[in-house]
């Protein structure tokens, strides 16, 4: 609807300029949906855009288009000419009764597009370190960047999903270190550290007690999955490895075992990538050295303190940087820029990075470091979302991810399901706080949660057409209808609801914002359902066959929409309910 409109508005625009002897491009004007529905339907502002232009008042161009536009082809019922020259724009209602029949026509692919056609989009999202269980936090990325790539291929776009396997650096020994340590206690070689020296490690730690060494590092990890781990060795292999370090096969069998177990959580929840991008890799193939290399070449790297340094201050950064310790070792910097530069090698015409809120002052320095080397830094994005806290009665669940001592994915999904799962944590800003209350995510009750909420409506949809068929009332195929028989003005509001869904699904593949999609559900659903609660006054099916129709046609469109849009959410859409 609204791009017919913007085409016929547009032709109004060519022949108005072409009368002004104007031979430049014609403008795609911009059609906006009036927050007061007392300003129509849609909005324009183009003759204010086109006053400098044309050298008259807005209000005049505006009389002129509207002139020009009359009805639009039967489209329009008004225009009307708003304060400088905004144009309100009000639809003949047989436009909206009509959109129906494209609804149901267009069934699945109703809001798709081809707004990012031939643009290679490349999604990074999760790239958890392979040190642990996934929490919440890696939860809320995940939902956050399927969702976007659910968004982007819908809208045309050639999207590849990538998991930046973390397994470089110091995190990795670490953990390593932390197995062999509770395989030496497994083994009696060893003994763990006292609660009190944990609580307090710089002044309780102790090196040996009880006439044994305490080997596990400081700063280990401490959840019960690094002993199952060292269990499994010490089934396996006995004391064959106690002088091994931790730093070989120690760290090889965590790193094996837990990444095994984040995808087998992430299948869990409907994700998987094309692309498993090993840091490693980076190191292995040179890539680093050749950043720093071309980086110094350019004079942006210098040696102080026994450390190498990025000169970001050149680039317009608030400080230099370090890239390389004094011990010799890469800082997360130098190969998050070596990995970057990768991207843009293989051709991709966006890069989005979905990262948590303790990444935003790492991103700066990443992308302006990468732009230095030759590559367009705007094409880069950055998508953060922020931290997220569970509670359960009132209270915050106490967490940490160094201890282990965090609600895992698979713990809520054992709780509450996947579809709850994914609608809790898409439904708010990515840059908001979320407090995911483990409560109302529990609740059963479709009135209170929003997940049921919208699923109820589909469900009811379903129903719906069951009870015909049972009534034996045909349902109608999409030209099998005629949508004029829906004159109530709660029925013309759902249509035009429903006719809000192709720019809403392009707005928020745009702007990486998925919770607008869970927000429109959520409209739709709230606006079905209490129709058909009032059975008396929107009895679907009735003598009035040609009526009856017409109400079957208009849950069919509805159930499109919310399948649709449930789909870009990764959300099932159970018929019963």
């Amino acid at each position: 609807m609204q791009e017919q409109l913007a085409k016929k508005l547009q032709e109004a625009l060519g022949e108005l300029l072409a009368e002004a002897g104007d031979t430049e491009a014609i403008p795609t004007p911009t059609l906006d949906i009036p927050r007061n529905k007392d300003h129509g339907d849609f909005a324009t502002n183009v003759a204010m855009t086109l006053a400098k232009r044309l050298r008259k008042a807005p209000r005049e161009i505006a009389e002129s288009l509207v002139d020009r536009l009359g009805d639009a082809g039967g489209l329009l019922k008004s225009s009307e000419i708003a304060g400088p020259g905004f144009i309100n724009f009000r639809l003949a209602e047989n436009s909206w009764q009509n959109l129906l029949c494209d609804i149901a026509q267009a069934g699945d692919l109703y809001g798709s597009s081809e707004m990012g056609k031939e643009q290679k989009v490349q999604v990074e999202f999760v790239s958890a370190n392979p040190t642990g269980p996934l929490s919440t936090g890696h939860g809320r990325q995940a939902i956050l960047g399927d969702a976007i790539c659910r968004l982007l291929e819908f809208t045309g776009h050639d999207v590849t999903r990538e998991y930046y396997f973390n397994n470089g650096g110091r995190q990795m020994r670490v953990l390593g270190d932390s197995v062999k340590a509770r395989y030496l206690e497994q083994l009696g070689k060893a003994t763990p550290p006292t609660e009190a020296a944990f609580a307090d490690v710089e002044n309780a730690w102790e090196e040996e007690r009880d006439d044994l060494p305490v080997a596990f590092p400081k700063d280990g990890y401490q959840g019960d999955y690094i002993s199952d781990i060292a269990a499994t060795l010490v089934s396996e292999q006995g004391e064959a490895l106690a002088s091994e370090p931790g730093d070989g096969v120690f760290r090889e069998r965590a790193q094996e075992v837990i990444f095994g177990e984040i995808r087998t959580t992430l299948e869990r929840i409907g994700i998987t990538f094309d692309v498993y991008f090993n840091e490693q890799s980076l190191y292995d193939e040179g890539k680093l050295e050749a950043a720093i290399d071309d980086l110094r070449a350019k004079g942006l790297i210098y040696d102080g303190d026994g450390a190498v340094w990025l000169k970001s201050t050149e680039l317009g950064l608030d400080r230099d940087r370090v890239v390389i310790k004094s011990s010799g070792e890469p800082t997360y910097l130098l190969p998050d820029i070596a990995y970057h530069r990768e991207k843009f090698r293989r051709g991709f015409d966006a890069i989005v990075d979905i990262q948590g809120a303790d990444h935003i002052e790492q991103f700066p320095f990443v992308s302006t470091a990468t732009g230095a080397l030759g590559f367009d830094a705007d094409r880069i994005e950055l998508v953060m979302h922020q931290f997220v806290t569970v509670t359960s009665g009132g209270e915050q669940v106490k967490q940490s991810t160094r201890k282990a001592t965090f609600i895992t994915i698979d713990e809520l999904l054992d709780q509450i399901g996947t579809d709850v799962f994914r609608f809790f944590m898409v439904e708010r800003r990515a840059d908001s706080h979320l407090d995911f209350d483990l409560d109302l995510a529990r609740d059963k009750n479709w009135r209170k949660n929003p997940t049921y909420y919208v699923q109820y409506a589909y469900a009811r949809s379903c129903g719906l057409e069951r009870k015909a068929g049972e009534a034996g009332v045909p349902m109608p195929g999409p030209a099998d209808f005629d949508p004029s028989h829906l004159v109530l003005e709660e029925e013309i509001a759902i249509v035009r609801k429903l006719a809000e869904f192709p720019q809403l699904v392009e707005r928020a593949a745009a702007s990486r914002e998925p919770h607008h999609v869970a927000y429109y559900l959520r409209d739709v659903a709230g606006m079905w359902s209490p129709y058909l609660q009032d059975g008396k006054r929107h009895r679907i099916l009735s003598e009035d066959a040609e009526l009856s129709a017409a109400r079957l046609g208009l849950s069919l469109a509805v159930r499109v929409v919310l399948k649709n849009g449930l789909a870009l959410l990764g959300i099932s859409t159970p018929e019963q309910m």
